[in-house]
């Protein structure tokens, strides 16, 4: 059970209501929106910039998503891990690949930029000040100064997010394997929900 109440669509505000179209979605996509629904003005500002951050997007889809689910794994946010994005498997994402980010650095089906992104995703989720110059090199050797700078933020809403989520307990949706175990990971097909 969630530790905060989610609101259902007919108690938001309608701003929200019309940028999100949540009878369109189901609840496990209308996800956090159901919580923060509870401060409109503030939701409304997070959604901006979540969009901001999907709209003007330069990294592929794939390198995100995988990035995402590695970060998810250290958060533990259980509703982050269940889901895939379909512009992300539209982009080649398979569970195959996810398999993969149980040790990424020695997968062979991941490119060398895919894994300097992962590696940075791990560091901020777990020890962010480890991220140095050489750290820092390796992203340079396969992304532009505005692309790192992209991959941060992004990475930031990751962390943050997915960390509040993850105090929320938001796992009612959720296939069973993400309810009831201590530590879960995102490997594993029986555990996928595509939005």
């Amino acid at each position: 059970m969630s530790r905060i109440a989610k609101l259902a669509p007919e108690q938001w505000d309608e701003r929200l209501v019309a940028a999100i179209q949540p009878d369109s979605l189901t609840d496990l996509e209308q996800g956090l929106t159901r919580y923060f629904a509870h401060c409109p003005e503030q939701a409304l500002g997070l959604m901006g910039f979540g969009g901001a951050l999907k709209r003007n997007r330069t990294l592929p889809e794939r390198l995100v998503e995988l990035v995402r689910l590695r970060v998810a794994f250290f958060n533990q946010c259980r509703s982050c891990m269940a889901i895939r994005y379909s512009d992300a498997v539209a982009d080649g994402v398979t569970e195959g690949l996810v398999c993969s980010l149980e040790r990424p650095q020695e997968a062979e089906n991941l490119t060398a930029a895919e894994k300097a992104a992962i590696r940075y995703g791990e560091l901020m989720a777990t020890d962010h000040l480890a991220i140095d110059d050489a750290i820092h090199a390796d992203l340079r050797a396969h992304f532009s100064e505005a692309q790192i700078v992209e991959l941060g933020m992004t990475v930031a809403f990751f962390v943050g997010f997915g960390r509040l989520a993850a105090t929320y307990h938001m796992v009612e949706e959720l296939p069973e394997a993400f309810q009831t175990a201590d530590k879960i990971a995102p490997w594993g097909a029986e555990k996928i929900q595509v939005r």
